[in-house]
């Protein structure tokens, strides 16, 4: 038994350990059509993230005028001409399937697309990484500073770097929260520090997050802590064009000395920039591997490289393993972007895009919903008839107070009551954006009890419009 436990100890006779210590990841810059896109899409992105909350949208008078907001006490979600209720949580479980199916459909297609671009701990990471590099200089500067002793230089530059980053977290953070509170006025609150203790804490903790996340995590949080990347190797399949190092090209590879001939070799040369632009440290040439989040930074790398050695670029190039097996062979490579599998996600993204429009455009604006009371189920009155209580549940989503007439259908000679204040003529009074209940008698005479069970009708009548809108329900009598 103890063989096994005997044979990992170290000559001096302690057990090694199996922990290994990070180890610091120092991207290197890379230039390139890549770098450029990831530059623009990282501006577009903080821009939408920082700017959103300052939007603003005409509702009418005593309505919030921010273009996106959550508002909880008040239990809406706005977004523009879109304003959702709690009732139609449905539409925000559809936004998420159909969020889902896209990435689904992009994965399939071009693998880790949005994680290599658009993941907000992606363009947060490419942030503090310039912020970085802006003070510390480019990788060997960095590594070299990180290595060598406190100086003066190295304090004010790190000092500097790190309040940068405090200030990014704080603005990230802060404008996190704008998006649940009416921002203007959520901000003049906390810099008078008039602002709600929640409002103090989650501004902080999103502070601390990003700034521990992006500043120190960075491509530890891709490796051990997104579940995305152990997902989407389900998702993809042996056509899905994914960052590739094209081995039947490159090896054997060997280092290159200007003016050396390239019979019997590859065209990789070992310079190895393709791992030092890496910002999650990996090398490409290995294979595929769960830390890549596919930013084809290694491609603009390689590609730079080929350039000044006079080769064809494309040694690292976004490619399906169906055609690096087919290359290797010497075979006609393809790329087969509408298979089976994409087919199948485009047709449930287009399904449920296109509930969604129905569903947002044919959404009620007025709700009635009736609850039955169940103790007792019916009241036996003193002059032989029959009395049911209930309770409506009027949703009125307009701007304007709405005057509904409440009457009954498919139950003849019925009494209807309405408690409470509403005036006669079975009036009642929706308040705009409002929710009302409104408790209800309808009672039956004596000779109307051929059935324990009769179903009939709310309907309720908009003065104004002359819609109506009706829900059914259930009377119930004592029988024969």
């Amino acid at each position: 038994m103890d063989a096994p436990t005997d044979m990992l100890r170290t000559p001096t006779g302690g057990k090694p350990s199996l922990y290994a210590r990070h180890q610091k990841v120092y991207p290197k810059l890379a230039h390139g059509r890549f770098r450029q896109l990831k530059w623009l899409v990282m501006a577009v992105t903080l821009m939408i993230y920082y700017v959103t909350p300052w939007l603003r949208w005409d509702r009418g008078e005593a309505f919030p005028d921010q273009a996106v907001l959550i508002d909880i006490p008040a239990r809406r979600f706005y977004f523009f001409f879109i304003e959702i209720w709690p009732q139609q949580i449905y539409l925000l479980a559809g936004l998420l399937i159909f969020a889902a199916l896209v990435l689904f459909l992009v994965t399939s297609v071009a693998g880790r697309v949005w994680c290599g671009y658009t993941c907000p701990q992606t363009v947060w990471t490419d942030l503090f990484v310039m912020i970085e590099r802006v003070f510390e200089g480019d990788r060997s500067e960095r590594i070299r500073r990180d290595r060598g002793p406190l100086t003066l230089d190295k304090l004010w530059r790190k000092t500097t770097k790190h309040a940068v980053w405090l200030l990014v977290a704080m603005g990230t953070g802060g404008a996190w929260i704008f998006y649940f509170v009416d921002a203007p006025t959520l901000l003049n609150r906390l810099f008078s520090f008039e602002a709600s203790t929640p409002a103090y804490v989650f501004a902080g903790l999103f502070t601390l997050t990003t700034y521990v996340l992006g500043g120190f995590a960075r491509e530890q949080v891709c490796t051990y802590m997104c579940p995305w990347p152990r997902i989407q190797a389900g998702l993809q399949d042996e056509h899905s064009l994914l960052v590739t190092y094209r081995a039947w090209r490159g090896e054997t590879r060997a280092p290159y000395a200007k003016g050396a001939d390239w019979s019997g070799r590859g065209h990789c040369i070992d310079c190895g920039n393709c791992v030092t632009v890496c910002p999650q440290g990996i090398d490409i040439r290995d294979g595929q591997q769960l830390p890549c989040i596919g930013c084809a930074l290694c491609i603009d790398a390689c590609d730079s490289v080929m350039d000044k050695v006079g080769l064809p670029r494309g040694l690292v190039a976004y490619d399906t393993l169906e055609n690096l097996s087919s290359k290797a062979t010497g075979a006609a490579a393809r790329i087969r972007l509408i298979r089976p599998r994409t087919l199948l996600y485009g047709g449930l993204l287009l399904f449920v895009a296109g509930l969604m429009a129905v569903a947002l455009a044919t959404a009620s604006k007025l709700d009635v919903t009736v609850l039955h009371d169940r103790n007792p189920l019916f009241v036996a009155l003193t002059d032989g008839g029959t009395r049911n209580g209930y309770t409506l549940k009027i949703v009125n989503r307009t701007h304007d107070t709405r005057h509904l007439a409440l009457s009954l259908e498919d139950l003849p000679d019925a009494t209807l009551t309405i408690v409470g204040d509403d005036s006669h003529e079975n009036l009642i009074v929706a308040r705009s954006d409002d929710l009302r209940s409104v408790r209800v008698f309808v009672t039956l005479p004596r000779e109307r009890h051929a059935r324990e069970r009769h179903e009939f009708t709310f309907a309720l009548t908009d003065h104004d419009s002359g819609l109506t809108s009706r829900v059914d329900a259930v009377f119930n009598g004592p029988g024969q």
